[in-house]
């Protein structure tokens, strides 16, 4: 199977394009005040107008109100959610898109009843768990933790590299990688060699 490829928080539209002539398969904006790679909804309209058929748009948010995730559904067209903070399922299905779930993942993470919790969601998204923050610190966890029997498609995230991606997705064989900080300049800012580089390893490791 194909591992699909998400990059993530996106502020500029050249990043976006980067991304896309790389082969992405989604870009994330992301609609959280408290992050560096927060986009306004003008920087979401100017980059999302440029995304070419095929690639998705998945908007990010964390905790946010229906009003406040409608208010952005009604300037910016998005393919699919990414609820990345303490949401239940419900709150995830009050708004009628699809959508995958963050999981924060730590040593006793049930991820076999997360994917019961969220049987609606399209994907669980497993990331490194911090009390700091949300998302987006650029640490790993244990790979290990991911029971091979779960049911629902995996989206690992979490200080994935070009030097480690390759390394994750033969031991998870996730449904796809998500990206950030391991392939920018600073944050919020995307690097062009370190996004190509990225590519080749996910290529390389599908070979």
């Amino acid at each position: 199977m194909r591992t699909r490829v998400k990059i993530c928080g996106i502020t500029r539209i050249e990043d976006a394009l980067t991304a896309v002539n790389a082969g992405a398969d989604a870009i994330g904006l992301v609609f959280y005040a408290a992050s560096p790679r927060c986009v306004t909804i003008e920087q979401a309209q100017k980059i999302v107008a440029v995304i070419p058929p095929f690639v998705s748009v998945v908007g990010l948010f964390v905790n946010a109100s229906k009003a406040e995730i409608e208010r952005v559904l009604s300037k910016v067209r998005l393919d699919i959610l990414q609820f990345h903070g303490d949401e239940s399922q419900n709150d995830c299905e009050q708004i009628k898109l699809p959508y995958y779930k963050a999981i924060r993942v730590k040593a006793d993470t049930n991820l076999i009843q997360c994917a019961v919790e969220f049987n609606s969601a399209k994907a669980l998204l497993l990331d490194a768990h911090s009390e700091s923050a949300f998302g987006g610190t650029g640490q790993t966890f244990d790979w290990n933790l991911i029971p091979k029997s779960l049911t629902k498609p995996v989206i690992l995230a979490g200080g994935l590299t070009a030097e480690n991606v390759g390394s994750a997705i033969k031991l998870v064989q996730p449904y796809a990688v998500d990206v950030s900080g391991g392939v920018e300049q600073s944050k919020g800012v995307k690097d062009a060699a370190k996004i190509a580089a990225f590519m080749r390893a996910v290529e390389k490791s599908r070979s």
